[in-house]
């Protein structure tokens, strides 16, 4: 069992917190009221970032003192919305968002992951024909190992995990929501996942 809190208890934050529940972790998601984060965090080994990308870095540089020697399991996208509300653009130009949450917090484990698929299938990745994807970005290799098996718990195998390297190939990770809305305007808006064939 790991202790886990979630930021954000939105569709991403709160589907998360139900899968990881259901895994037998001991979850707790943060709200809005002043001090939650804190004290969510504080007794967690493990926190995700399911707050909207474009005010993360912001949020989570105020909590570098709570955040330190923790994993951050980053799962946000920050962009800026077209008049449709669809995704049209990044916040970030060159670095990411992981890359700038690593330099903001440098005594935290930053990886990103499940950033690349809609929010319903990071719970249920085989209700999907084809398998999907999942990548991960960040430095220290036994955060990503513990990021692994929590992604097992949620139904990724082995072989739909890809570690893409460190933390500056979020990058690429990042762009790949630049996808999403010709994908959800030609198709709907059906669960979907960035796949590699291999």
């Amino acid at each position: 069992m790991t202790t886990i809190a979630v930021l954000g208890n939105g569709r991403v934050g709160g589907g998360l917190a139900d899968g990881l529940s259901r895994a037998g972790h001991q979850v707790t998601v943060a709200d809005r009221t002043p001090g939650s984060a804190d004290a969510a965090i504080g007794a967690a080994h493990v926190v995700i970032n399911a707050t909207p990308g474009a005010g993360s870095l912001e949020r989570l540089s105020a909590l570098r003192a709570p955040l330190r020697g923790k994993i951050l399991l980053d799962v946000s996208n920050a962009t800026i919305d077209g008049p449709d509300g669809l995704p049209a653009d990044l916040v970030y130009q060159g670095p990411s968002l992981a890359e700038r949450l690593q330099a903001a917090l440098p005594e935290t484990q930053v990886i990103k992951t499940l950033n690349t698929m809609l929010y319903s299938v990071m719970t249920a990745p085989a209700s999907l024909e084809q398998p999907p994807t999942v990548f991960l970005s960040g430095e220290d290799p036994s955060a990503k190992q513990i990021v692994r098996r929590l992604l097992g718990d949620l139904g990724w195998r082995p072989e739909w995990i890809t570690d893409l390297g460190g933390i500056e190939t979020a990058r690429a990770a990042e762009a790949a929501i630049l996808f999403v809305p010709h994908v959800i305007r030609s198709g709907g808006f059906a669960p979907f996942a960035v796949s590699i064939a291999r």
